[in-house]
């Protein structure tokens, strides 16, 4: 249940970007100092969560990029300044959309198997 209720927050997080950046390209991405803060906020939060899943829920699930949201979230926590924006949109207008899909799948597939008594 508890990686049900992260991938359900993933989920939320992802989503979240998707409609923030909704319309957007690169410049206007980059343009928008707030829209930049929220969706960095977003990423690094999604990877903080990848922390909290347990390790034999993820190898079942391998189509979860987990480790490598929480690598981001240790780039965007630990060098803010520095991070690489041309990555951020990168990941934004291509991993994202289909990452939210991959975990819409995989709560979907979760619920299908919950048994309410």
């Amino acid at each position: 249940m508890r990686n049900e209720i992260i991938v359900g927050k993933l989920l939320a997080y992802a989503e979240k970007i998707i409609k923030y950046c909704s319309g957007c390209d690169y410049d206007s991405f980059t343009a928008d100092t707030m829209l930049v803060e929220a969706c960095v906020f977003n990423l690094s939060q999604m990877g903080e969560l990848c922390k909290s899943i347990d390790g034999e829920y993820a190898q079942k699930h391998p189509q979860i990029p987990w480790k490598e949201m929480y690598g981001l979230r240790n780039r965007i926590v630990h060098d803010y300044e520095g991070v690489n924006m041309i990555l951020v949109w990168e990941i934004i207008s291509e991993d994202i959309p289909a990452l939210r899909d991959a975990l819409g799948d995989l709560l979907k597939q979760e619920r299908g198997h919950t048994v309410i008594i």
